[in-house]
């Protein structure tokens, strides 16, 4: 009786091995579901990004206001009725430089803004 009984929990612990630790066994299964979870992030994330992309060009197919902002703010472009004005973010420092370095720093952190009349 005792051999049989050593034999069967051989026979069990053989059967569960392929279920545990085998190919398609749970612990293959929990770590590609784990896997899935982070594509599945990570596919959201690029679709979000796909979608303002997407309206983006659709805006700068269609309209013009996406285009004259593009070119106001990264070209520094005005309108013929409009007077551009230079805002510095921060008063400028006076130091006495010989090259010319302040007046390049002064625009550096100057903010353009048009402005109408």
């Amino acid at each position: 009786m005792r051999w049989l009984a050593v034999a069967l929990l051989v026979v069990i612990a053989l059967l569960q091995h392929p279920l545990w630790l085998g190919k398609g066994g749970w612990l293959r299964v929990w770590d590609v579901d784990r896997q899935l979870q982070q594509q599945q992030e990570s596919n959201s994330k690029l679709e979000m990004r796909n979608a303002g992309l997407d309206a983006e060009v659709r805006d700068l197919k269609q309209g013009y206001d996406a285009i004259e902002e593009r070119a106001r703010f990264e070209l520094g472009m005005v309108k013929q009725d409009e007077v551009f004005v230079q805002i510095p973010d921060k008063p400028a420092v006076e130091k006495p430089v010989n090259s010319g370095a302040a007046e390049k720093a002064v625009a550096a952190t100057a903010t353009t803004r048009p402005v109408r009349r």
